[in-house]
């Protein structure tokens, strides 16, 4: 009997070490959400995004995306991010989906113009670039391998 209570203390303290673990992981991470002002953008496609992904400059996360959803008037994806109140973007820049890597997580990728004035929340990222999926790419470098040249 005196083991099994011994045992079922140790099991509690592997569990509660684990749970600091835990909590000691994800307060250090940047998967927390970031609060700051929203802007949208529209793309062509945005495969592999989703709501929580990274918003990056220059490989740092200055923002989450927030929410997806289609433009019924044009049929593009509307995706809204929410920016830290700190970093103030530029009027024109430009925002691509980007891949963390060759088969990496999507993220947003920001670069900043040299306008002067800024956007403002509830604004919009007018200069985009849509996600260039995998299968395309493998499909193109298939494609132009197997193309065959008419004899001369």
């Amino acid at each position: 009997m005196k083991r099994n209570v011994i045992e079922t203390v140790l099991g509690g303290v592997v569990l509660l070490v684990a749970g600091l673990f835990l909590v000691f992981a994800y307060l250090g991470s940047d998967v927390k959400p970031v609060k700051g002002y929203e802007v949208t953008a529209r793309f062509d496609a945005i495969d592999g995004l989703s709501v929580g992904s990274d918003v990056r400059i220059g490989g740092v996360k200055i923002g989450s995306v927030v929410d997806q959803s289609i433009d019924t008037e044009d049929f593009r994806a509307v995706v809204t991010l929410a920016i830290l109140p700190e970093v103030k973007l530029p009027e024109d820049t430009k925002a691509s989906i980007t891949s963390a890597g060759l088969l990496g997580t999507k993220y947003v990728k920001l670069e900043p113009g040299g306008a002067e004035t800024r956007i403002a929340g509830g604004g919009e990222i007018e200069q985009t670039k849509s996600v260039i999926s995998l299968e395309e790419m493998l499909g193109k470098v298939i494609f132009l391998v197997t193309d065959e040249r008419p004899a001369q």
